[in-house]
């Protein structure tokens, strides 16, 4: 400091330093602007307004969407970060609409859409069967908790199915559910999922079945089974199991909703990740009328 004036580059490096702890770009844009508006500020609805104009002015369209999504969600304005969503993508890049398709899915999630997130994890599997997932690449770079990591298409794909596995879940269509499940652990099983079959196996009064799922959680013989959580809610089913087991009844036997062209892209999939299972699942064939009628007899 020279005369009471601030060294130049005293300032420029705490400028630097702030925007390396506060993780927002420099400059004086509309997006710059309306992360600082989110994140320092902590604004909410001021972040919006200038995403809104930073899309308009075409600064950083691509990120100026996904955030703005974000943050109406985190003000339960989901329906509103749907249109949005729907209005703009057109003006963002090729690469970033895999992206914003899985926070589109999400945001159905959040406000219960769930026959159009059903259609879009569908959409997204017949991406990967025609080789378009990742924008053809067999990785990609995904974050979380503010770390970067390495995921597979493999990897993708059953953290596809898996959500699709939980969307018929809610809507009580069990024996999809199933199928869908047994489908993800073939290429990459964890204990979460498992649980979530385990359950769909009970609603079809399947006792066996789902015991032998859920045991093999708690014996550590499927991958994720040290997670706590995971092996607190199979404990949980279990104890259902023990003392409901043979009062339970099933919910009644719903279609598995599996188009074909879906079912066999997932099946050629299956083939190709797990080559050495020799056994394949038949349920994954439609169910006609009088076949759900023997069923529910």
């Amino acid at each position: 400091m020279e005369g009471g004036i601030p060294n130049k580059s005293y300032k420029d490096d705490e400028h630097h330093l702030f925007h390396v702890v506060y993780k927002v770009p420099s400059g004086d844009t509309p997006y710059v602007r309306a992360k600082h508006a989110q994140i320092v500020q902590k604004d909410p609805e001021a972040a919006i307004v200038l995403f809104w104009k930073a899309i308009n002015a075409g600064d950083r369209v691509d990120s100026a969407l996904k955030d703005m999504a974000v943050v109406m969600k985190q003000l339960d304005r989901t329906e509103e970060a749907i249109e949005a969503i729907k209005s703009f993508r057109v003006l963002c890049s090729k690469n970033s609409q895999e992206s914003i398709d899985n926070l589109l899915i999400d945001l159905y999630k959040k406000c219960g859409r769930i026959d159009e997130q059903i259609v879009m994890l569908k959409q997204k599997l017949r991406m990967i069967y025609r080789g378009e997932a990742f924008n053809g690449r067999p990785t990609k770079t995904a974050r979380s908790h503010g770390k970067k990591f390495q995921v597979s298409v493999k990897q993708e794909t059953s953290r596809i199915l898996g959500n699709l596995g939980w969307a018929y879940m809610q809507k009580s269509n069990y024996m999809a559910a199933e199928v869908v499940y047994k489908k993800a652990q073939m290429i990459d099983p964890d204990a979460n999922k498992a649980c979530n079959l385990g359950y769909c196996l009970i609603k079809q009064a399947r006792y066996d079945e789902a015991r032998s799922v859920l045991q093999d959680i708690q014996l550590g013989r499927t991958p994720g089974s040290d997670d706590t959580r995971t092996r607190s809610r199979a404990q949980e089913l279990l104890g259902e199991l023990d003392m409901n087991h043979p009062k339970m009844l099933p919910l009644d036997i719903m279609g598995l909703d599996l188009d074909e062209e879906f079912v066999d892209g997932l099946e050629k999939l299956i083939n190709a990740w797990a080559p050495s299972r020799t056994r394949r699942l038949p349920i994954f064939e439609e169910i006609s009328t009088t076949s759900r009628d023997q069923l529910a007899c």
